[in-house]
């Protein structure tokens, strides 16, 4: 049975402005400088300039102004063929650029925004360019440039052999055996550059390691080690290997020291210096200043936009012809959208600015201790609720400033996000932020007998002692967040 009705709803829904606002805050200044750079591509009514006007005022917020898009003198004489209001349009040329700017940003700010970019052959372009030194038949060559193909970052293959035969038959056409294979990576892959490179796994990398070193007793000992019993020495079952090899423990430190020295990630050691450097922009700089805080917002987040001269003119132009087109309204009526497009831009680009500072400010002030001495102990619990809460922002708007984002301090460059921890009560009924637990735990473990690592039991009750009453299960939580391992593997002879 059909049946028809009314139905009222209440639902929020989010502008397409609030979107791009959004989207604005949790970008990084580097993809902050990106997207402008875009937008103005996009958007020819939108321009930037390289010019500074040094007169600004004291509060960092008086001069986020967005250009005055109105005419003083508005008129309403629209006239019947109008589509709009074309007053609503124009903006004063006379209005200083200034006004488009904001001043919380350092002076000393002087960052080098042209940012390098790192050059030279990839790992693997390293790794091709010695077969070379090879005598290989054409379908040799081949396999071991494929093989070449397989190792990933770290200097593994991480396929199995099996699976790389057929993968060359079945994608390349190249017909081999598991045999052939084999043979070329024991004879090519792994005489390459750096040693380990093409292991299967950690032993194999270690083993090929060792074996490319001068021949030695502690060297060859440490080869038995890692070939005849691996598992026992990765669980540090230190009495077992003494008495399997009937050696001394100075022996064993001596073959455990060889191990030591040796790449876990053979190839790291040239990826890694290849990589595209990560350049880290900090957002913000909180400096001391005779005792106090004094916060301020890089400058590469305070650009300086303002709607293109050209697409004024031409609109006054249209104001003041007397007969208007249909070709005219259609272009008017394409540079009302630019134009809505660019106003809406900058203002995202202010709301941006006054999220960030205001945020920031919060976060700074709530951590002051912290700030003015630099000690991690004084770190307070902070979530993002207590922030939200004091600016009267959403957890989500507080997330995304976090989110990504640094600020320079006299102690380092920090991330913000780490600011924030959950908190505790201890015996004497304060509440203290999980960070400090953390650091007390660490500074614990760092100084325990490493012949005899303390396990987590021992631990709980060192930090009970302390006065920090918790559960062994957090302390293994905590202590896996801090990638300490358990008692076991902390063992040293």
């Amino acid at each position: 049975m059909l049946k028809q009705s009314l139905q009222f709803k209440l639902q929020q829904k989010l502008s397409p402005q609030q979107i791009q606002l959004m989207k604005l805050i949790q970008l990084p200044t580097l993809a902050f400088e990106e997207r402008i750079k875009q937008e103005i591509e996009e958007n020819m009514a939108l321009e930037s300039s390289s010019e500074s006007d040094d007169d600004f005022n004291d509060d960092p917020f008086d001069n986020i102004e967005v250009e005055n898009f109105q005419d003083d003198d508005e008129q309403e004489n629209q006239t019947e063929n109008d589509e709009f209001n074309v007053d609503e349009y124009l903006f004063d040329d006379d209005i200083p650029d200034y006004q488009t700017q904001t001043n919380n940003y350092s002076e000393d700010d002087d960052n080098d925004r042209e940012i390098p970019i790192a050059a030279g052959s990839s790992f693997h372009q390293y790794l091709t360019s010695q077969l070379d030194t090879f005598t290989l038949t054409e379908q040799e060559y081949f396999i071991a440039e494929f093989l070449v193909g397989s190792i990933d970052d770290s200097g593994y293959i991480r396929r199995d052999v099996a699976d790389i035969v057929d993968d060359m038959a079945f994608t390349q056409n190249v017909l081999t055996t598991i045999a052939e294979v084999e043979h070329l990576l024991h004879t090519v892959i792994h005489q390459l550059d750096p040693a380990g490179v093409g292991a299967r796994d950690l032993q194999e990398s270690l083993l090929l390691q060792l074996k490319r070193k001068e021949p030695k007793p502690a060297r060859q000992l440490a080869i038995k080690i890692l070939d005849q019993t691996f598992d026992t020495f990765v669980k540090k079952h230190y009495t077992k290997l003494i008495q399997k090899f009937d050696v001394t423990e100075d022996q064993l430190k001596d073959a455990i020291r060889e191990i030591e020295k040796l790449n876990p990630k053979p190839g790291g050691s040239y990826a890694g210096s290849n990589k595209e450097i990560e350049h880290i922009i900090p957002d913000f700089n909180i400096r001391v200043v005779e005792g106090e805080l004094e916060l301020t917002l890089n400058s590469r987040n305070a650009p300086e936009l303002h709607v293109s001269a050209t697409y004024n003119n031409m609109l006054r132009g249209y104001k003041e012809s007397k007969e208007k087109t249909n070709s005219q309204k259609e272009a008017v009526q394409f540079i009302k959208q630019k134009l809505d497009a660019a106003k809406w831009f900058i203002e995202a680009v202010k709301q941006r600015q006054q999220t960030l500072y205001v945020t920031m400010y919060n976060i700074m002030m709530h951590q002051k201790e912290y700030f003015l001495t630099g000690d991690v102990m004084k770190l307070k619990p902070m979530i993002l609720k207590d922030i939200a809460d004091q600016i009267g922002m959403d957890v989500s708007t507080i997330s995304r400033v976090a989110s990504s984002k640094y600020v320079t301090t006299p102690y380092g460059t920090k991330l913000i996000k780490e600011f924030f921890s959950e908190s505790m009560t201890n015996t004497d009924g304060e509440e203290v932020s999980t960070r400090e637990i953390k650091n007390i735990l660490e500074m614990v473990i760092g100084e325990e007998d490493k012949k005899k690592p303390l396990t987590d039991d021992h631990l709980t009750e060192i930090l009970k002692e302390k006065g920090y009453p918790i559960a062994r299960r957090t302390i293994a939580k905590y202590r896996e967040q801090m990638d300490i391992p358990v008692a076991r593997l902390r063992k040293i002879l």
